[in-house]
Formats: structure tokens, C-alpha cells, sequence
């Protein structure tokens, strides 16, 4: 059986099976995941809670492929893409993964509608980029209006609220169609009222669209908002309350 075969009956949207990362320094080793089991089901939405330190950003930063886990497995729809090459993990960051920080990371040289664009301007490359700017230029301008932000499209970062912001990031995180969506604390930077909204924005992607998310949050009235509960504690799985959205081990 190939890497790419679906090993199982059951396919997951996302899967980790015996994660393991440690980081050193000097003469000590840290073990932050400890063979995490954790599966999303397609639609699912799940947040990730626990103290600092529990291993949740670790966690979505390997799901994410970001960064690479020392031992285990990460399956997405029946794909394994922890071992592939650097390029063909690039190009699911840019076609399959979508990720929200808590910081913005936009560009701040560029506007609302160039920051969304990136991704696509990436996919493409300068000389197909000619050939699909109108319809990307009409995809980014819905998406940013979906979340409030027509009148924003030539602002730079500077001239935006942080609640701004942060929908320009979910907007560029959603403008490649990803299958997943992974946040980590997207509010943590963020008022109470306006870290409300890009939840409850975040929540109506999950119920309206379909789209299978990962939220990564400290904070239990955020998480009550997702349709099931891992709790990480020393980089294992110490509670878990899914129901139909996902399951953990």
C-alpha cells in the first residue's frame, strides 16, 4: 500500500496517529506532544483547549505543516502529508490548508484586497497571474465584502481596526478554497466585542459552508462555540467531548 492510499474505511478530514514533538535546549528536552491521537471528521469543528504549554499551537503547527512532528502520522481526506517533499507540501499550504493566527501576518505594504490576493498570486506565478487576476480580483472583493470590508479594500493594515484585520487574514486564509481551516487563538489580540464577531464569523463557516475547522483557544466560552471539546494537557489528550464533530485518543 502507497502512502497516498486511503488506509482505512473510515476517511477523516484530519488526522494525527501518535504525534510526537520534543524541541531542545542546551541539555534539556522538552516533550511537547506525547503521541497526540486526534481525528476531525469532513464538516467537523472542534476547538483545542489547555493551559500554556499543553502542546495546542505545536499541535496545529504540525497539522498544518508548518512544522514537522519527530514521530507519528498526519492524514488529510485519506492522504498522509506529514513525509511528502517540501514543494508538495507547499502547494497543499496553498490549495488544502487554510490558517488563522493570532497575529495577522498581513503584508503592511500592501492593501485589504492585495493581502487576500497573495495566495493566489503564489498559486499562479507572475505569467498565469495575468490570465485569472480578474476573476481572483472578484473572488477576494466577495469574500471581503462577506465579512463587512467593501469599504476597506485599499486600506493598508495601519488603517485598520484589529477586528479588520483579522477578517482581511480569514478572508485570505479562504480565498484558495481550503479543505481545512486551522485558528490559532484568532481573538487573543482582540476586544471582547470584536473577538465575538470573528468567532461567531469563524462558527458561520462551519455551519453555513460545511468547512471542517480546528480552533485553538484557551478561552471556554470560545470553545463552547465549537460542536466538540480535545482538551490537551502535557502534550496528550485529556478530555475529549466531540460528539459528531470529530474523536480523540
Amino acid at each position: 500500500m502507497s502512502d497516498l492510499e486511503i488506509p482505512s474505511k473510515t476517511t477523516f478530514m484530519l488526522e494525527t496517529r501518535q504525534v510526537c514533538k520534543k524541541y531542545q535546549s542546551g541539555t534539556t528536552t522538552l516533550e511537547v506532544l506525547r503521541g497526540v491521537d486526534f481525528t476531525l471528521e469532513k464538516g467537523g469543528f472542534l476547538a483545542v483547549v489547555g493551559q500554556s504549554g499543553s502542546g495546542k499551537s505545536t499541535l496545529l503547527h504540525v497539522m498544518g505543516l508548518l512544522d514537522a512532528p519527530d514521530s507519528g502520522e498526519v492524514w488529510i481526506d485519506g492522504q498522509r502529508i506529514d513525509n511528502l517533499p517540501v514543494r508538495e507540501k507547499d502547494r497543499l499550504r496553498n490549495s488544502s490548508i487554510g490558517m488563522v493566527f493570532q497575529a495577522y501576518h498581513l503584508l503592511p505594504e500592501l492593501t485589504a484586497l492585495e493581502n487576500v490576493l497573495a495566495p493566489l498570486l503564489i498559486r499562479y506565478g507572475i505569467f498565469d497571474w495575468f490570465t485569472q487576476r480578474r476573476a481572483a480580483q472578484e473572488k477576494a472583493k466577495a469574500l471581503l465584502d462577506r465579512f463587512g470590508l467593501s469599504d476597506r479594500l485599499h486600506h493598508q493594515p495601519r488603517q485598520l481596526s484589529g477586528g479588520e484585520m483579522q477578517r482581511v487574514a480569514i478572508a485570505r486564509a479562504l480565498i484558495t478554497d481550503p479543505q481545512v481551516l486551522l485558528a490559532d487563538e484568532p481573538a487573543g489580540n482582540l476586544d471582547e466585542e470584536s473577538g465575538a464577531g470573528i468567532i461567531e464569523a469563524i462558527a458561520e463557516l462551519n455551519r453555513d459552508k460545511g468547512l471542517s475547522i480546528v480552533l485553538v483557544t484557551h478561552d471556554a466560552d470560545i470553545a463552547s462555540q465549537a460542536r466538540g471539546i480535545v482538551r490537551l494537557a502535557a502534550g496528550t489528550v485529556d478530555i475529549m467531548n466531540a460528539g459528531a464533530a470529530g474523536s480523540a485518543a
